[in-house]
């Protein structure tokens, strides 16, 4: 069974982890893979937004065991390896230029927690739950705090990261984890109707914006900042696909990019 799925469609990429027997825990081969595969999605000019999946009950319950019972006779060389390869996975898909949606149908447990930290765009079903459960392992979820950190808060990350307790979809959309909740058979009509509207929008524009809240979250607002901002709006404004959207608006009529996706 190939463990990782990669289908596109009218410019949206899905990417499933396709380990159902193994709740899409990952190994080593799987986060080189996954990686690999965000990157080469990146660089397609063809694809406009990225959906990360799951077959099976689970989303993902993290590290595999065979890989942490492999991991257990490591060096602390060979550990630090491993973890900056799953390091380099996790600052992939949270720096991908593109829209990421996440769709959690099930369970996400340590790193699984991680990959959904990373998306922009989190839609849970009712029957996901999610822990961060490395202290119970003797363990810390290290290299996927940063991105966890910054999408509950310190304050929630403090109480999680040391109890190890099984939240549910609704405590994770309150924390920020995760954006809506919908019962399980709507998960993919929600998930559809996000694509829609995203397939409204200016490719070149989402790039543009994902990475302007990114820098805007990481600066001090002072005069540089503005300065930076008013830049950035001058520079679209200017571009070809700036002046095509305006040009639409103001003609009554769809943007080429539509049109574009459609075929």
């Amino acid at each position: 069974m190939t463990a990782l799925l990669c289908e596109t469609r009218a410019g949206v990429a899905t990417v499933t982890l396709n380990r159902p027997q193994l709740h899409n825990a990952f190994d080593d081969a799987l986060i080189e893979s996954l990686t690999a595969t965000l990157r080469a999605l990146e660089a397609d000019a063809a694809v406009r937004v990225v959906v990360l999946a799951a077959n099976g009950k689970s989303f993902s319950a993290g590290a595999d065991l065979n890989w942490m019972r492999r991991m257990a006779d490591y060096s602390e060389a060979q550990n630090l390896d491993d973890a900056r390869g799953l390091g380099e996975l996790m600052r992939t898909l949270n720096g991908l230029a593109k829209p990421t949606l996440a769709r959690v149908q099930g369970a996400a447990y340590g790193g699984g927690v991680g990959l959904v930290a990373c998306c922009d765009i989190v839609i849970a079903a009712t029957s996901a739950s999610f822990c961060l459960s490395e202290v119970k392992l003797g363990l810390i979820p290290a290299v996927i705090s940063p991105y966890v950190v910054n999408a509950i808060g310190e304050r929630q990350a403090r109480r999680y990261f040391v109890s190890a307790e099984r939240f549910d979809a609704a405590t994770a959309q309150r924390l920020g984890l995760v954006h809506e909740v919908v019962e399980p058979q709507a998960l993919d009509a929600r998930v559809e109707e996000l694509l829609a509207t995203l397939a409204q929008n200016g490719p070149a524009a989402m790039v543009a914006a994902k990475r302007l809240a990114q820098d805007v979250a990481r600066g001090p607002l002072d005069a540089a900042l503005i300065e930076d901002t008013a830049q950035r709006i001058a520079a679209i404004r200017a571009s070809a696909e700036g002046r095509e959207g305006l040009s639409a608006f103001l003609g009554k009529r769809q943007p080429d990019w539509i049109s574009d996706a459609a075929h």
